[in-house]
């Protein structure tokens, strides 16, 4: 692929798809439908051929394409993936084909469903490959527009009430990034002469001793902490987030979870800890705290909830704050976690608010009470659904497992009580998830419950893949953590080398007194 620019292909692909959906005729909607699975089916091909290309052993960016924006303004159309967003790249690329595929209750204004879902999914790839801050900051903004139009115009009940509050609270956050990053920029002219948003650069120039004081950084680190905690969401900015799953049509909840939401936390891998990394070590501490709050509230409201989406909802927020609690412990084991666990609930959410769908499509209801029995109707739907709980919950050989196992490994290096206090939130799971599931699904049917057709080919399409996935990284996570693991290096030896923190040595291989005598940042790039 030396020499194809696949990075622009990927972003440029699905906004291409949009813009023929649009001229395409209002009354053949079996072409808009054809026209969206091709453009987010390409899109999943470039991306499974950037994976597969993608060198394992390097922690640096690939496939990196460089070029003049708004040079004047010293904007730059700046690229690349690592081990941290490459995967984050193909599961966007695999959710929104599905999304697309369970969306086939929707009929009402098809044709402008499917462009907002395409501009939104070349949004969310440009958020997770931009390396220019006014790049970055342009996708983020954008995403907000098409996730408003989904949930205000295609949602339920209160639809408009929740558009508005996911935009509001969205919107507010996104100002104080703004703000966090003119100020990085103007501040690094003002020291060097030359303006830019270049992450590299101006991550080398805060990095300097000497270039930003101790206030200075940790109130960048908060402008830009502003937006991305909104959008993770960690408590106690999190109440936009039930709201706006409860709301949103089936294909809407899918990418919220699976993807939306880890903005937020790879906004803090990607720029928070990269640019700020001394304020980072002095507010980690912080970021635990509420990250263990969010896992424990988050576990124990959702056990309240009579909603089945509101329950999945609340869930996100505990395991949100295992990927927040995995990165902020600043260990390799703790960032790889944070990592995996982001892929794994985009899985595992992802086919749970599916599965939740199919429930609502046949008996136009999500309350828990207005069920039980189901598994002697619908007794395959009903394996599925425990299947997607299993690796909710975390269970030992689905991919839930690897991710919280490895963030609380990593926490319990460092900070002990977090690590403890969090492994409660694993037990509350269980009792949360499979509570649901037993007045749901066990029992005796009786009334609708009893006649419910079980799910279709096309159903079982959009869900296989996903629960196929989580249970081979459960079983085999080393394709992931072989290409994770070198970024996450990396990014530890940069905190490292730039602040007095030091990760601590852990016993690999030849044990801790080989680790000790080794520089794990030795042979790591700058």
């Amino acid at each position: 692929m030396e020499g194809f620019p696949i990075l622009t292909a990927i972003i440029l692909t699905p906004f291409v798809g949009a813009l023929v959906t649009m001229v395409l005729p209002r009354r053949r909607p079996e072409y808009v439908r054809v026209v969206g699975f091709v453009a987010t089916a390409a899109t999943l091909g470039f991306a499974g051929a950037l994976l597969y290309s993608f060198h394992t052993h390097s922690g640096g960016y690939q496939f990196v394409e460089n070029t003049s924006w708004m040079g004047t303004l010293g904007v730059r159309y700046h690229l690349g993936v690592d081990g941290i967003s490459l995967f984050m790249v193909v599961l966007t690329a695999l959710l929104f084909p599905l999304g697309l595929l369970g969306a086939g209750d929707i009929e009402e204004r098809l044709k402008a469903f499917t462009v907002w879902m395409l501009v939104l999914e070349s949004a969310l790839l440009g958020v997770f490959l931009a390396l220019d801050l006014v790049l970055f900051f342009v996708f983020f903004e954008i995403v907000l527009v098409p996730m408003y139009f989904i949930i205000g115009q295609w949602g339920h009940g209160r639809r408009v009430y929740a558009a508005t509050k996911f935009f509001l609270y969205t919107m507010t956050g996104s100002a104080f990034l703004l703000v966090g990053l003119l100020s990085v920029a103007f501040l690094h002219q003002a020291s060097t002469g030359r303006l830019t948003f270049d992450l590299p650069t101006l991550m080398q120039w805060t990095s300097a001793p000497g270039n930003l004081s101790s206030v200075t950084s940790k109130a960048l680190f908060l402008a830009f902490f502003a937006a991305f905690a909104v959008k993770v969401p960690l408590f106690p900015l999190h109440t936009w987030l039930p709201d706006a799953h409860t709301e949103a049509p089936t294909a809407g909840s899918v990418i919220l979870a699976g993807v939306l939401l880890k903005m937020g936390t790879y906004g803090f891998l990607r720029f928070s800890l990269q640019l700020f990394p001394r304020a980072a070590v002095s507010l980690a501490p912080l970021l635990l705290v509420l990250a263990t709050i969010g896992i424990v509230y988050g576990a124990i409201v959702a056990a309240m909830q009579p909603d089945l989406k509101r329950i999945i909802a609340y869930s996100s927020v505990a395991h949100l704050g295992f990927v927040v609690l995995g990165i902020f412990a600043l260990t390799t084991q703790g960032i790889e976690g944070g990592v995996f666990t982001m892929i794994s609930h985009g899985l595992t959410t992802g086919a749970l608010f599916l599965l939740v769908g199919m429930l609502s499509d046949r008996r136009h209801t999500r309350e828990v009470a207005a069920f039980g029995g189901l598994w002697k109707s619908i007794p395959v739907l009903s394996g599925l659904f425990l299947l997607a709980t299993f690796a909710s919950i975390g269970l030992p050989g689905l991919s839930g497992f690897v991710g919280e196992f490895l963030a609380l490994i990593g926490t319990f290096i460092v900070h002990r009580p977090y690590a403890i206090v969090s492994a409660v939130g694993v037990i509350l799971a269980a009792v949360y998830l499979l509570w649901a599931f037993q007045r749901v699904f066990t029992g005796v049917p009786d009334g609708e419950n009893a006649t419910l057709r079980d799910i279709s080919v096309r159903e079982l399409s959009t869900v296989v893949p996903l629960l196929a996935l989580s249970l081979f990284l459960g079983i085999y996570p080393k394709p992931v953590i072989d290409r994770v693991q070198p970024s996450v290096q990396a990014l530890i030896c940069h905190v490292e080398r730039t602040t007095n923190y030091r990760q601590p040595a852990v016993a690999v291989g030849g044990g801790a007194v080989a680790a000790k005598r080794t520089d794990p940042c030795a042979g790591v790039s700058k």
